[in-house]
């Protein structure tokens, strides 16, 4: 072990030279020389210069003028939009008035059923309970409003999904096409999905159910895509030598075999669906996002929590039964498994005759067990004892206070007095060292679009809470993902929590952080920390348990400590899950961070929620446009491309 740790040679000047991210480096330097002085004495401010902002609020605002006037009138609404949107409200209505008329006995068993013919008796058990725990919240109606606008929204997403994947699937030129557009779709926060649709169909059902489908189809797109593209050659060979067309292949062999693939992307849409249906509350998708919403304005959290349990309930339940689908998939099917259908079917219309003739459509309000009366007068007690004037630790509200003081203001300041071209090349530089020269131009220019739109500084006041919220992220995700891959034990423990904490959708983190940080940017902080850490940690896991136990065992054999296996060999070998890591865990940041802006975040998340509530879409698209850029430049500063691993570039 002596000569592993002895002194290394040591890398001189030269070598040091020959590396490929110092040469980028001294290029961007060389770059820097030449052209920041001549943009420091055209422009001196070190902020974003005017000259080279666009006024945008005058052409948006005659924009949304001529759509609102002509909205009723014009025929690109009467004959397209308007029959689209008469659809979504058709099919929503038809769904909703379905399940009402089933009654919540009918609704609970179909759900209970499915669950049980789909993955056995411990989930049928799991989904009859979620279903009554909604009833017994009284949140059965809102519940049942949501879940129609998650059918129709999903019913859609998978369509248009499977559209897209068929054709990225099946054409190189269609996927090299796609690529960017569902790369761009999927970095874009929630938020930015609603203002254009606002713009277009209005407030209501219409929007909300079309926003979903743009957020929840890139999944599916993907996941089609990539079991169209891995389908077994040789299966496809035999085929086509049987003599069958291209359609025949692709029926009895390609989408076949791509059906756990097809099922996943149907598992992720779901999730999406289900977590951006609760957002589009804010454009009066109503159910339990509305209630949601409507308890965190007037920090009403035992209302809030109330209509939060379901969500996540829903979440859990819609996610084990589309995973435990997914897994019996290529299994042998079960005998007489047609007649157990059958069975469940005929079981479900018994329970919804007998509700029905007993006149016990509706949920009994005696049956409501009220939580947010006990639940408020504990966030009191908390407020009183744990709020502040705690002996020694202080308190949450001190916390938070100290947060925003000591780390958030000072980035928050630091940023701002940076020049911008400073900042410019700091994107540039960290986008080129980790990628190519394509990834550091986009970057640069999804970072300038945001001065172009005059956003500049409250954009760097988004970033610098995003910065703080992946920094504490990380650290954290790092601790309990490598304790947890070296601790079966932890692992076990620490799945159901993650599997929880990842079915959530965003607006629920915010509850708990108004209950004991109040409002302000710490507490966005803190709901974006507790949403993207489930990632983190996942990630982080799988990446150090997937290390060649090869590469561990001839490093103990060696006489390597626990600590330097770990140091030495696995972080180095994981160094790809890391990054990855790191990458999702700023795409999650940002996203609630901006929803923070309805519990006092500030910064563009205040702007495109002060756009939507004030029909300012003006102020609400730009905002929206910047949070877009802002998504764009980080998932490519933290985003190796496959181009660099290959050629090591």
């Amino acid at each position: 072990m002596a000569t592993i740790t002895a002194n290394p040679p040591r890398v001189g000047l030269p070598g040091l030279l020959k590396h490929r991210a110092v040469h980028k480096l001294l290029l961007l330097a060389l770059a820097a020389a030449v052209l920041v002085p001549l943009a420091n004495a055209r422009w001196a401010s070190g902020t974003w210069p005017s000259a080279l902002t666009v006024d945008f609020s005058e052409p948006l605002a005659k924009t949304s003028d001529w759509i609102i006037d002509n909205r009723d009138s014009h025929p690109l609404f009467l004959y397209f939009f308007g029959h689209v949107s008469n659809v979504v409200v058709i099919g929503v209505r038809a769904v909703y008035l379905t399940f009402l008329a089933v009654g919540w006995a009918g609704v609970t068993a179909l759900g209970a059923l499915i669950a049980w013919r789909v993955a056995g008796v411990k989930l049928a058990l799991g989904t009859g309970a979620a279903f009554l725990a909604c009833g017994l919240l009284g949140m059965w109606v809102p519940t049942m409003q949501t879940l129609a606008l998650m059918v129709v929204a999903v019913l859609a997403s998978v369509v248009v999904g499977v559209v897209l994947g068929l054709a990225a699937g099946l054409s190189d030129r269609m996927d090299r096409v796609l690529r960017p557009v569902l790369d761009t779709m999927q970095v874009l926060p929630a938020f930015a999905y609603l203002l254009p649709v606002v713009l277009v169909f209005g407030i209501g059902v219409p929007a909300a159910v079309l926003a979903t489908v743009v957020y929840a189809a890139p999944p599916m797109a993907r996941l089609t895509s990539l079991g169209l593209r891995g389908a077994d050659k040789e299966v496809l060979e035999a085929v086509e030598s049987l003599g069958s067309t291209a359609r025949q292949r692709l029926l009895t062999a390609r989408i076949p075999l791509a059906r756990k693939e097809l099922l996943l992307g149907l598992n992720q849409t779901i999730m999406m669906a289900l977590s951006m249906a609760v957002i589009a509350a804010v454009i009066g998708a109503g159910g339990l996002g509305d209630r949601v919403y409507q308890a965190l304005a007037s920090v009403d959290v035992g209302a809030a929590l109330a209509a939060g349990i379901p969500i996540v309930l829903l979440a859990v339940v819609l996610d084990r039964v589309t995973g435990a689908a997914g897994e019996k998939l290529g299994a042998e099917p079960e005998p007489h498994s047609g007649r157990g259908w059958l069975l469940a079917l005929a079981g479900v219309v018994v329970v919804a005759v007998a509700g029905r003739l007993a006149g016990r459509l509706d949920w009994p309000d005696a049956w409501v067990v009220g939580i947010a009366e006990p639940v408020n007068r504990a966030v009191d007690w908390m407020t009183a004892h744990l709020y502040s004037g705690v002996p020694v630790v202080g308190g949450t509200a001190d916390w938070a206070g100290h947060f925003t003081t000591w780390v958030l203001d000072p980035m928050r300041d630091g940023l701002q007095a940076l020049p911008w071209w400073a900042v410019l090349l700091i994107v540039a530089a960290l986008a080129w060292v980790i990628g190519t020269w394509r990834t550091a131009l986009t970057a640069v220019l999804a970072m300038a679009a945001i001065g172009v739109l005059g956003v500049w500084k409250p954009s760097l006041d988004t970033l610098s809470q995003v910065l703080a919220a992946v920094a504490v992220t990380l650290v954290v995700g790092f601790a309990v993902g490598i304790a947890a891959a070296r601790s079966d034990r932890l692992e076990r423990a620490l799945r159901p929590v993650l599997d929880v904490f990842q079915t959530m959708p965003q607006f629920v983190y915010l509850i708990p952080v108004v209950a004991l940080f109040g409002v302000g940017r710490a507490p966005a902080v803190a709901a974006a920390i507790v949403y993207a850490l489930p990632a983190v940690v996942r990630i982080t896991t799988q990446g150090l348990r997937q290390v060649d136990p090869a590469a561990l065992e001839s490093s103990s054999s060696l006489g390597a400590t626990s600590w330097q296996q770990l140091k030495q060999v696995q972080l180095p070998l994981a160094r790809p899950a890391l990054l990855l890591a790191v990458n999702q865990g700023l795409v999650l940041v940002l996203a609630v961070v901006v929803i923070g802006g309805l519990v006092g975040g500030g910064a563009l998340g205040y702007d495109v929620v002060f756009g939507l509530a004030q029909g300012d879409l003006a102020t609400g698209l730009v905002a929206g446009g910047a949070i877009v850029c802002l998504g764009l430049m980080l998932d490519r500063v933290t985003q190796p491309t496959e181009r660099r691993a290959k050629k090591g570039a």
